[in-house]
């Protein structure tokens, strides 16, 4: 196993780190029926073979993947690794439950104390709760008391948000980004891990294969991987290409098979910084066109269409219908669409067209509106709606 640096303690984890958000279950139609006897083997395989930094949270699980892993580190195995864990900002609404909820998750782990304790999913809303509640005292209480060791929070907004969070604090250890070859713009993006860095924060990356959306690329992808100098799986090219990177602390892996978990622990073996030679970084770069090149809605989330009149995300909607297309995952993108309600699905667009005169790349909007809500509300035909407003033959 390879260690790094985490920002400015004096202790180096693992390349990789074990993330107990996918763990196997026993019922494919309910998270908290956790396969224990396999999930136990694969956490201690993952710590005989060196990763020292395990990943979980209030939620995972329906709340079962604190209890799991109060099991699975019994037997020395809670010694040998730094636990993370995340207060449910969505659950906070007085101090009072940020001590409740952390007192259930020590007990739920079975340890007098949690080593990272992370802030869950920050977007500027809950950076807001906290500096309303004052969270960050409370934070610096329940550490006095030896509860939490290091402090910090997990990351889904905007660039300039996570900024305001890092410069809003001086008491941050780490950071968690969503971050890969495909996310170098988005959210806190490559700007973001590096601005981090910079302030001595390690960077903890989650997502390194967009949620399983890098492992089986359409063809016009593959083809592209199939020219590398070195023969490795797409998820070994996006795990190396993350490590490559100084500024990367610890990338996580959600790993839900015996298979994952030997496969990722032998990467991370020869993973570094500077192992990709430039031919193969360009490769990547050629990668991410490619798929980007699949992209049936030119959209860019600069957000100049909002606020819409209506108060759709239309960049969000738009993000959806790409996904679908691009990592060929239609039914994913149709569940998350589904999951929305009927306010903020692209039916209750009015088609005014207002936001078509603000959008720098002209995109018609409302028409894919129209186009957005038959693929992904209605179950009609993707490659249809996509041929109609112009797009590329999918995936040829």
């Amino acid at each position: 196993m390879q260690y790094r640096r985490f920002g400015k303690l004096d202790w180096k984890p693992s390349a990789l780190g074990f993330g107990a958000m996918r763990l196997p279950t026993t019922d494919p139609e309910d998270r908290s029926k956790i396969d224990e006897p396999l999930a136990t083997r694969m956490i201690r395989y993952a710590i005989d073979h060196g990763v020292n930094y395990i990943d979980t949270a209030y939620p995972y699980h329906n709340g079962e993947s604190e209890r799991f892993l109060g099991r699975a580190l019994k037997d020395g195995y809670r010694e040998k690794v730094r636990l993370a864990t995340k207060l449910p900002m969505w659950a906070i609404e007085t101090v009072a439950d940020a001590d409740r909820i952390l007192d259930e998750q020590l007990e739920k782990l079975q340890t007098d104390h949690i080593d990272f304790y992370l802030f869950h999913g920050l977007r500027r809303p809950r950076w807001e709760l906290i500096q309303r509640l004052d969270l960050l005292s409370w934070a610096e209480k329940v550490q006095a008391q030896g509860k939490i060791r290091h402090l910090g929070f997990s990351f889904h907004d905007t660039f300039d948000v996570f900024k305001e969070i890092i410069d809003g604090y001086d008491g941050w250890t780490f950071c968690q980004i969503q971050y890969n070859y495909m996310d170098i713009e988005n959210q806190a993006g490559m700007k973001g891990l590096k601005y981090a860095a910079s302030k001595g924060l390690a960077v903890v990356i989650m997502e390194p294969l967009l949620g399983g959306r890098l492992v089986n690329p359409p063809a016009a992808v593959q083809a592209v991987w199939d020219e590398a100098p070195v023969v490795r799986t797409p998820q070994e090219w996006a795990l190396l290409w993350l490590w490559n990177q100084p500024e990367v602390s610890v990338v996580l892996s959600g790993m839900s098979t015996m298979a994952h978990v030997i496969e990722n622990v032998a990467v991370a073996g020869w993973s570094g910084v500077g192992k990709l030679s430039e031919e193969e970084l360009a490769l990547i770069d050629r990668v991410r066109a490619t798929y980007q090149a699949l992209c049936p809605i030119p959209c860019t989330k600069c957000e100049y269409c909002l606020p819409c009149t209506v108060e759709l995300n239309i960049p969000r909607l738009f993000e959806i219908l790409n996904h679908a297309v691009m990592f060929d995952r239609l039914e994913e993108a149709r569940q998350h669409y589904q999951r929305l309600s009927s306010e903020e699905q692209a039916a209750a667009c009015i088609q005014c067209q207002e936001c078509e005169a603000k959008c720098p790349q002209s995109i018609p909007i409302s028409e894919w509106m129209v186009h957005v809500h038959a693929v992904l509300g209605e179950g009609e035909d993707l490659a249809a709606h996509v041929a109609e407003m112009g797009g590329q033959p999918l995936y040829g």
